[in-house]
């Protein structure tokens, strides 16, 4: 189980933090706002009202051992920009932050962001994509139950082959693809002798409930 932290619950944040949550991970959700943060109780481990523009109220989190820090402020520029300082000064490693646009993103850069997100470019972008390149994998009627998803590789997986796995029996999913890092490749329906490396990104599709299983496992 990873460890999640989202800073301003506008529209962005807050699904942010939603998917973040149903996705198994721990998450902590927080906004000056004292509405929002209610309305995100019920999908986060826990929800904080505090200003996060006061360093000292930022530190007191444990922010440096989370997983990653989303910072979505809005349209409120110089908030994000100096949230984006203190986090990087407290000692966080992965500060994903929303960017208005790209004088905004180069800013963000220079004072510790790690990720910058530009959620109407990247979402434009992708939808494009799908329809001049179409990958057979966003057409996949899923019932509700069921889900694609990323997973690193379990510490039980690393260095046995798919056929030794066999993930289909015990855990009652499918890898259908594989990111390999080292070197990098992408692998679509890997063989049964395939062996997995703990850099590998396994592709599986199954029930929400297994994969959540899978991802609660001991990592490498």
């Amino acid at each position: 189980m990873k460890r999640f932290a989202v800073i301003g619950l506008g529209n962005f944040g807050f699904y942010a933090a939603k998917a973040l949550f149903e996705d198994g991970n721990e998450v902590v959700a927080m906004d000056s706002d004292k509405g929002r943060v209610q309305a995100i109780d019920a999908f986060s481990t826990e929800a904080i009202v505090i200003d996060a523009t006061n360093r000292e109220s930022l530190k007191a989190l444990g922010l440096e051992q989370m997983d990653g820090v989303i910072v979505s402020t809005g349209t409120r520029i110089s908030i994000s920009i100096l949230i984006c300082l203190y986090l990087n000064e407290i000692g966080v490693k992965q500060i994903l932050v929303k960017a208005l646009d790209d004088d905004h993103a180069k800013i963000l850069r220079r004072v510790g962001a790690t990720q910058i997100i530009h959620p109407e470019r990247d979402s434009a972008v992708r939808v494009s994509r799908s329809l001049s390149r179409p990958n057979i994998l966003d057409f996949i009627p899923l019932a509700e139950e069921y889900d694609l998803a990323q997973v690193e590789p379990p510490r039980e997986f690393i260095n046995k082959n798919l056929k030794e796995l066999n993930l289909r029996a015990k855990h009652n999913v499918h890898i259908i693809a594989i990111k390999e890092r080292s070197p990098e490749n992408f692998m679509l329906v890997p063989p049964a002798d395939f062996t997995i490396k703990s850099d590998d990104i396994l592709i599986l599709l199954g029930k929400t409930d297994d994969i959540k299983k899978i991802k609660a496992l001991k990592q490498g």
